[in-house]
């Protein structure tokens, strides 16, 4: 072939192959044809696309009719034919210019004229033989080797070609496959392609014959070239086997001796694209197939398009399947007859022919094939070819309709993913039992729809159906049937005559009594009785055709294409519950109740006889969270059916997170929720806040879901080891977990957060939703550590009584004490948890009550009575994140402080809580003030500004000079130690830590004098002195000290302050058990310390200085043993045993007393000082959860400046703890976050916590009861903080929700703003009314804007008190704003209505949008078709305005019914009007074409200014209501349209078929609305057809 005729350029886009002229013997299948909308395709793929005279262009999707003579008669397209005619000769010509090249070239001397020349010679004989044998050899060869490289050549040309044409055709299959997929298989589509540069190897023949060729032309040269040398050389002859360089030679080479037709062999590989849409899902499959390769010259699959699936039905193409189909190749077809297109309606002759594919294969080998396929291959695809034969079959009747033979035969002439387990959507339209039920597919509902409209068309107006008297009723014969005013086709199953008791065969129809028929379009069985009053064959006659009407042969073979619609099937492996009785009523009842009307899933399991076996699931209503109901395993849970063989769950069960385990050795505060014995029962921990929350949003969402939406959340069949949210016996809901199925409809569950277990019915179950997921299952499965019974195999029932007694809902200190897997209980150590900590291990008491014993080997449990908190470098995370806490807090309640560089002590110097950060000896370590690590903070950025771009200088380094250190990629502030020598390696003491470094001076920098300081204080030990009269501390003190001080937090006392260095202090620091321990103590304790001799007179004051640190204790401690901002780390080393004394004789503990509540009343503070009604400026502080707002006025604000400095300088230390009874309590004082005072008012005791409002800041805390304490402070100033509420507004649902309630706070907090004082309250405790603004906007309108509130229209704006904006805040500044400002969008006007005939004048109109049957959009066909405006039409203005649509300027405003252009579908902008915003976050404005009536939700990107010019077009689009219908009163139909119920979908869509047509309107009325009456095209109302069929009703 010459490279320049490529064939392949002009080639079909549906198919992909070449166009082609017919030959003599062949059709025209792959001629040109052009269709009506310019799109050329080939006469196959045309034939392949009609449907019913019908073509839809695949490219625009017009629909166009076929002429009278089929596809054949539509016009070639003579300039393609005339390309290839052209193309063709031009080849032929090329063909015989080189033979004629290639017989010159090796045109030589004949074996006569060699001879003859041979005579003249005067040579030896022997030699001219050889020449001339090898002259004529040498000729052959030069022939041969000509014709060896022609083929080569061509062999070549055609490889290339081959290679070529096949590379594109894959690569188009290849890249639309990957587009249909949507990105979704990128990396897949990559792949493919890459593999494509493999090609070649799969035309191996094609290789193997160039290498054959090649391999021929080597030895043929070598042999030429050997020759030659003979021929110049005669005596070499010697040296080479002269006759087989002649075979070589003379050896013959044609076209026969190669296989040539491998060039036109395919690769064999193809690319497919399968998908089903099952339920707003799809289900892709994408395929490369190797099969045998196919000749190239025959037409390629059609089905190989991805997107254009050629093969579809015409229900498929209504469907909107995107299923592929590969239908079997072909060779050549027979011309067709103009009457054969006629009988096969052009849909059949593609399908007709010799094919050299495989036959076709029966549908029950399909069926069985599909049920026992390999779970483990989804890329299995089933071919399925029509044979011509059972085109024209009638389709079966009866209940063997279950089969899918036919189905797979009429309606499947495609690929059909029939693969096991692949869902589909059915409705299950009969049931007779869960054995014996009919589905139809929901994807063949249009099909029903067109069929039962086809059906009652034939019976409502053909009246040459009736029964006659020469008619006979006959088993298995197909009807009509009437059933609920409407036709059905039917099958007869039984048929009784008059007079006989049997039923038979065949009976005349006035002998008729009744008749038995099966539906086979809903699988129902119905006996019908005719009955006639006069009794006479007339009457009987008129009873029989009110009822059945007959089939004849030509409808049967019309409805044969239907394909029926009842599928029988069955639910696998189920039995009845009780096999004596067999199906009960109540399991057909269940069934029924179950699936509903609505579409389920079916799960095809297999085939038993006419039976699909199938498994049934309701769709699930949340996929992330929810289960699919299974119906068999729901029949068997309600114990109306049971399981004969066993059933494997296709999925796992939701599970909980388990629950967090607390780290071992680490005492945490928790309450025993649940116990069984002493080695099985579970705790909650208390410091979990979360658990109550999770619990109040469980009742809130389920109490608030049994009210609204309770199918919603119902559970029909629970699963083993799902999760679940269960009602306890209180009515409260909790999260639970299914452990067992007991029976009679109950289930066993295991509360999660609180671990005891319950049996109750399934009714008190529910669905969990995603939310209550989050948190992982409160109940921690515990066992005592090292116990065990007495008996050493169970537990008796006065141990577990006794245990019961102590622990169980009791507040307990817990000590995890070894790590284990998650299934097993954690060994835990349990404590009784008193006022200053764990009291009683619960284990040592029931071993001493002689109910339990521990392990052998163990007698008691150790505990250290005394543990610190260990070094800070392995857990300084924790007391990070309460500094961070502790500082935000602070920044709340009080301004920034200025920032200090040196360190200044506060005027309080008892208790200061410090940070140890470095120690040389119990008489030398340094302290940070964790009141200083904002300072620290910001010195570290100051020291980052101030030295990141500082040069080097070359600095002479001195001892006690400052500098800037880089330590560890930090800038610090550090000291010179000593001179810096030669080395140029200084010693720098680290001014914020008192630790020294070694640094290379290239890390120093001189330190601006403005940072100059130090952070840290060194301090010493007071009372104790070194051991062993030694004047110095030991390295053993030393090591000890900074091993357990370093980075641990504690709390200080400066007995003494000076200017000397180090200053003297008193250390106490907390062990795990929530105690204070002095340093001091601990060292003399250990031996590595003594006390300090004192006077006489100084033991008088030993009792004073006890009660000093005891109250530092116990200030410092809360109920539940830890330390008020001083973090612990668990994870470190605890400090040995502190004994009391070095003597082997311990002392007796103090006998404990338990102290009396002491009674306490306390007042109120003064309610707030309210202010006038009118505009002030009040700064909002807080906002309850009940949407109240707290705010301070101006004169407050400077009041509490004023009040905090009072309450400080009053509250030097702490009063005494004491426990107190808060019953009478009611104003109060309170420790903040910051350690600082506050004035409080206790709302409501809670255990250990009390609910306190900070009275002036309205802030509300569940804290401690430690830091409350019963006093009023400065109660001579009122409450500094006044409640509001906002004037005329309703919150939704009658109280603040959260979101509204967070909106607010992200708006107003700690903000200063305007309000209107609109009323004071009775109450000077009560909220004002009050009309807030936020920069001139109104915070009411904001909230209703956002939906979370609406205006109250009952309440009247007071007199004098009206509602105004405060004053612009720019009127008082002299700014000049020219130029400034961006340009102004500008306003635009309303659109133009088009002028319509006056009232009663038809005239023509275009239907644009329908919303409902009798409201719709329409567009007047006369009089503005042709509108123009400055010489251009209305299209010609947008396609201008299209082209350079980046020009024009976003949209800013969005007043109501605003002009704008709007993005469509199709990436071009139309005029359209502004709705409404319908969400804010991310912003998505509603919007109304105006031109088409539809509307669109776009985001601001999308809307662009519309040019003045087009308001100078009139609306395209006219939103009327049509008059003389309306809506019927009572609906029978199911389906309704969402946002007009009245409706139903079924009216809907008749009313666009009856619009479908020549439509003229008249005007009936412009006001209130404009009405119109519409006609088709008979003049006749377009209504009348709805209103008949019942769908409507007159007006």
């Amino acid at each position: 072939m010459d490279r320049g005729d490529n064939l392949s350029a002009v080639i079909c886009k549906l198919c992909g192959e070449a166009f082609t002229l017919p030959d003599e013997d062949e059709v025209d299948r792959h001629l040109p044809r052009v269709l009506l909308c310019g799109h050329i395709y080939c006469t196959s793929c045309l034939l392949s696309i009609q449907c019913d005279s019908v073509i839809r262009c695949p490219e625009c999707e017009v629909e166009l009719t076929v002429p009278e003579g089929g596809v054949h008669e539509l016009q070639e397209d003579s300039r393609i034919i005339g390309l290839i005619y052209t193309a063709k000769m031009n080849k032929i010509k090329s063909l015989r210019c080189e033979r004629s090249k290639y017989r010159r070239r090796s045109k030589l001397p004949t074996s006569t004229e060699v001879n003859t020349m041979a005579e003249n010679m005067e040579q030896p004989a022997d030699i001219e033989k050889i020449e001339k044998a090898l002259d004529e050899a040498l000729a052959r060869a030069a022939e041969n080797l000509a014709q060896l490289e022609y083929i080569h050549e061509t062999l070549t040309t055609g490889l290339a070609e081959q290679v070529k044409r096949e590379r594109a055709r894959l690569e188009m299959e290849i890249k639309q496959a990957a587009d249909k997929s949507l990105h979704a298989i990128q990396k897949w589509k990559e792949v493919q392609l890459n593999q494509l540069t493999k090609l070649e190897a799969r035309f191996s023949t094609t290789q193997t014959e160039v290498c054959s060729v090649q391999e021929r032309i080597k030895v043929l040269e070598t042999a030429m070239q050997m020759a030659r040398e003979v021929r110049r050389v005669p005596f070499l002859e010697k040296y080479c086997t002269l006759d087989k360089v002649l075979e070589t030679l003379q050896a013959p080479v044609d076209n026969q001796s190669f296989n040539m037709k491998c060039i036109t062999v395919g690769s064999g590989i193809s690319c497919v694209f399968q998908s089903e849409s099952l339920n707003q899902s799809l289900s892709l499959s994408l395929k490369v197939e190797v099969s045998s390769p196919k000749q190239l010259s025959q037409s390629p699959p059609k089905g190989h398009q991805p997107g254009s699936s050629p093969r579809k039905s015409p229900w498929q193409r209504t469907e909107g399947r995107n299923s592929n189909s590969i239908p079997p190749s072909r060779n050549k077809f027979p011309r067709p007859k103009k009457h054969d297109q006629e009988t096969q309606r052009g849909n059949s002759s593609p399908l007709q022919g010799s094919s050299p594919s495989p036959r076709h294969r029966q549908g029950s080998s399909l069926s069985r094939h599909s049920l026992t396929s390999d779970l483990e291959t989804p890329d299995v695809i089933i071919e399925e070819l029509l044979d011509e034969g059972q085109e024209h079959a009638l389709p079966p009747t009866g209940p063997e309709l279950a089969n899918d033979k036919w189905r797979i035969h009429k309606r499947r002439k495609s690929l059909y993913d029939n693969k096991r387990n692949v869902s589909q959507w059915v409705v299950v339209t009969h049931i007779v039992n869960p054995c014996h039920f009919y589905v139809r597919y929901v994807a063949e509902k249009r099909e029903s729809e067109t069929l039962s409209k086809k059906i009652n068309h034939l019976c409502c107006r053909d009246s040459c159906r009736r029964f006659t008297t020469c008619d006979t009723m006959e088993t298995g014969s197909t009807i009509f049937v009437k059933w609920e005013e409407i036709w059905w086709r039917a099958s007869v199953v039984e048929v009784l005559k008059n007079g006989c008791v049997e039923a038979v065969k065949s009976c005349p129809v006035d002998q008729l009594a009744s008749i038995r028929v099966f539906f086979l379009d809903c699988g129902l069985t119905k006996s019908i009785t005719i009955q006639s009053e006069e009794g006479t064959t007339e009457s009987l006659l008129k009873a029989v055709n009110n009822h059945l009407k007959k089939v004849g042969e030509a409808v049967n073979v019309e409805l044969g294409y239907f394909a029926p619609q009842a599928i029988r099937c069955s639910l696998k492996d189920l039995v009845p519950y009780d096999l004596t009785k067999g199906w009960s009523e109540e399991a057909q009842v269940e069934f029924h109740r179950v699936v509903g009307s609505a579409a389920v899933e079916m799960r095809p399991l297999g085939q038993d006889g006419d039976s699909l076996l199938v498994d049934l699931r309701k769709a699930p209503m949340d996929q992330s969270s929810d289960v699919p109901i299974s119906v068999r395993e729901y029949l068997v849970f309600i114990e109306v059916a049971r399981f004969y063989s066993p059933v494997t769950l296709g999925r796992k069960p939701l599970l909980y997170y388990p629950a967090v385990c607390p780290n071992i050795n680490k005492e945490l505060n928790a309450v025993v929720s649940h116990i069984n014995n002493p080695a099985d029962f579970y705790i909650q921990l208390v410091d979990n806040i979360e658990s109550l929350l999770l619990s109040a949003k469980l009742q809130d969402c389920y109490n608030a879901t049994t009210m609204a939406g309770e199918e919603d959340l119902n559970v029909y069949c629970p699963v083993i080891g799902q999760a679940y949210v269960a009602r306890y016996d209180d009515k409260l809901w909790y999260r639970a977990q299914v452990i067992g199925h007991p029976g009679g409809r109950k289930v066993e569950v295991q509360y999660v957060d609180f671990g005891n277990k319950n049996i109750l019915s399934v009714s008190d179950l529910r669905k969990i939703k995603d939310e209550f997921f989050a948190l992982p299952s409160m109940a921690i499965h515990c066992c005592l550590s090292d116990m065990v019974p007495l008996d050493g195999e169970t537990w008796s029932d006065a141990c577990t009584n006794r245990f019961i007694k102590l622990a169980h809902q009791k507040l307990v200190t817990m000590v995890a004490t070894a790590t284990v897997p998650k299934s097993e209980p954690l060994p835990v150590k349990l404590f009784e948890s008193g006022l200053n900590g764990p009291l009683d291990n619960i284990a040592e008491l029931l071993v001493k009550e002689e109910l339990a014993c521990f392990r052998e080997g163990l007698s008691k449990s150790n505990d250290d009575s005394a543990i610190w908190d260990p070094p800070l470098e392995l857990g300084f995370a924790t007391e990070g994140t309460d500094s961070a806490n502790q500082k935000i807090t602070g920044d709340q309640n009080e301004e920034p402080l200025e920032f200090q560089p040196q360190l200044k002590l506060p005027a309080q110097l008892k208790d200061l809580k410090v940070r140890v950060s470095h120690v040389n000896s119990p008489s030398s370590f340094y302290v940070q003030l964790t009141q200083n690590d904002s300072q620290l903070k910001r010195m570290c950025e100051l020291m980052k500004q101030e030295c990141a771009n500082m040069e080097p200088q070359d600095v002479k380094w001195k001892a006690d000079m400052y500098c800037a250190a880089h330590i560890n990629g930090v800038w610090e502030r550090g000291q010179i130690g000593s001179d810096v020598t030669s080395s140029n390696i200084a010693e720098v003491i680290r001014c914020d830590h008192g630790n020294t470094v070694k640094l290379h001076v290239s890390n120093l920098r001189l330190l601006p004098s403005s940072l100059i300081g130090s952070l840290a204080l060194e301090c010493t030990l007071t009372d104790i002195r070194p051991a062993g009269g030694r004047s110095t501390w030991t390295a053993t003190a030393c090591d000890l000290i900074s091993y357990y001080l370093t980075g641990a937090s504690a709390v200080m006392t400066i007995e003494e302050l000076t200017d000397e260095r180090p200053v003297p202090v008193t250390l106490f620091c907390s062990n795990r058990m929530g105690q204070f321990v002095s340093i001091a103590d601990f060292l003399a304790s250990e031996g590595l310390a003594l006390k300090k001799r004192k006077p006489r007179d100084a033991v008088i004051q030993n009792p004073k200085e006890t009660d000093e640190q005891s109250l530092v204790s116990e200030t410092q401690v809360d109920g539940s043993g830890d330390k008020k901002n001083t973090p612990s780390n668990p994870s470190l080393v605890p400090l040995p045993f502190v004994s009391s004394l070095s003597t082997p004789i311990h002392p007796k503990p103090a006998p404990r007393t338990i102290m009396s509540a002491e009674k306490v009343n306390t007042q109120l503070y003064q309610p707030p000082e309210l202010p006038c009604l009118g505009h002030i400026q009040i700064s909002v502080c807080a906002i309850t959860e009940d949407g109240l707002i707290y705010a301070r006025t101006q004169n407050a604000e400077c009041q509490l400046e004023q009040l905090r400095e009072r309450i400080q300088q009053s509250m030097k230390t702490l009063p005494r703890q004491k426990p107190y009874t808060w019953k009478s309590v009611l104003g109060c004082a309170v420790i903040g976050p910051d350690m600082l005072w506050y004035r409080g008012q206790l709302l409501e005791v809670l255990g250990g916590h009390v609910k306190v409002q900070y009275v002036d800041c309205g802030l509300v805390e569940n804290i401690p009861v430690v830091h409350v304490y019963p006093l009023l402070l400065c109660d001579d100033v009122p409450q500094l903080c006044m409640p509001c509420q906002l004037h005329g507004i309703n919150p939704v649902g009658g109280r603040w929700q959260g979101d509204a309630v967070a909106l607010m706070k992200e708006m107003l907090l700690n903000r200063c703003v305007d309000i209107q004082v609109m009323e004071l309250p009775n109450d000077p405790r009560g909220p004002l009314t009050v009309e807030l603004f936020l920069d001139g906007l109104s915070l009411s309108k904001i909230l209703c804007h956002h939906d979370h509130a609406s205006m109250d229209r009952t309440v009247s704006p007071q007199k004098g008190h009206s509602v105004m904006s405060p004053a612009p805040i720019l009127d008082d500044w002299d700014i000049d704003t020219e130029g400034q400002r961006g340009p102004e969008e500008p306003m635009l006007g309303p659109f133009i209505y088009p002028n319509l005939p006056q009232e009663g004048e038809q005239f023509r109109v275009k239907v644009k949008h329908l919303l409902t049957p009798n409201e719709l959009f329409l567009w007047p066909l006369e009089g503005i078709a042709d509108e123009e405006v400055d010489g251009e039409t209305l299209d010609e203005a947008l396609t201008r305005i299209n082209a350079n649509i980046n020009s024009l300027p976003r949209l800013t405003n969005f007043p109501h019914g605003g002009p704008c252009l709007a993005e469509y579908s199709d990436g071009k902008y139309y005029r359209a009007r502004l709705i409404k915003i319908t969400s804010v976050e991310p912003v998505m404005v509603l919007v109304q074409h105006v031109d088409f009536g539809s509307d669109d939700t776009l985001p601001t990107s999308k809307l662009r200014q519309m040019p003045a010019e087009l308001l100078g077009f009139s609306l395209r689009a006219l939103k009327v209501k049509v008059a003389g219908f309306k809506a019927p009163s009572v609906s029978k139909q199911g389906d309704v349209l969402p946002y007009s119920p009245k409706w139903s979908v079924k009216a809907a869509m008749h009313m666009i078929d009856l619009l479908h047509c020549n439509i003229s309107a008249t005007v009936v009325a412009r006001e209130p609305e404009l009405t119109v009456l519409l006609y088709g095209e008979e003049r006749e109302l377009i209504h009348l057809p709805l209103v008949s069929s019942g769908l409507a009703e007159l007006e």
